[in-house]
């Protein structure tokens, strides 16, 4: 199966190129697994139960969400990091800057080695949709679903 993609033209906002518009490539998704599908797919690999999949997993996340609130890096083996990020609105001083400064906290996941080797083994295919015109930066990425 391959990754499907659209060509989408957006302007370019910055540098030589500013104001030209190029085309991009975007990826589409096909489709979702949720919970109870990835965890019918990871107890087919295992000797565990599809719900003893699902209390892990639970489980995960509750101690992942515990330590991440306490600042610290979530490794997860082989599957990569979690880390909590900022954005802040800035202030003129050091002296200035307080936490109300901090306009919103998300969650960044760096894949590990194996999920990054994976890339290199995604077929791209074209989708069948037209070219959409939009503005943006370019880069050929799109909004993340539920991204906090």
């Amino acid at each position: 199966m391959a990754l499907k993609f659209r060509k989408v033209q957006r302007k370019v906002m910055v540098g030589e190129e500013k104001d030209q518009v190029k085309t991009y490539a975007v990826a589409k998704a096909s489709g979702y697994c949720d919970m109870e599908k990835l965890c019918e797919l990871v107890s087919n690999r295992s000797a565990m139960s599809s719900a003893d999949v699902k209390a892990v997993l639970d489980s995960l996340n509750w101690a992942m969400g515990l330590e991440l609130r306490s600042g610290n890096i979530v490794q997860v083996g082989e599957f990569g990091n979690f880390r909590m990020s900022v954005r802040s609105k800035g202030a003129a001083t050091e002296d200035e800057f307080n936490a109300s400064n901090i306009t919103k906290a998300r969650i960044v996941f760096t894949p590990g080695l194996s999920l990054r080797r994976s890339n290199g083994q995604i077929r791209f295919e074209e989708d069948d949709v037209k070219v959409v015109i939009g503005e943006g930066s370019g880069g050929g990425e799109e909004e993340r679903p539920g991204e906090l």
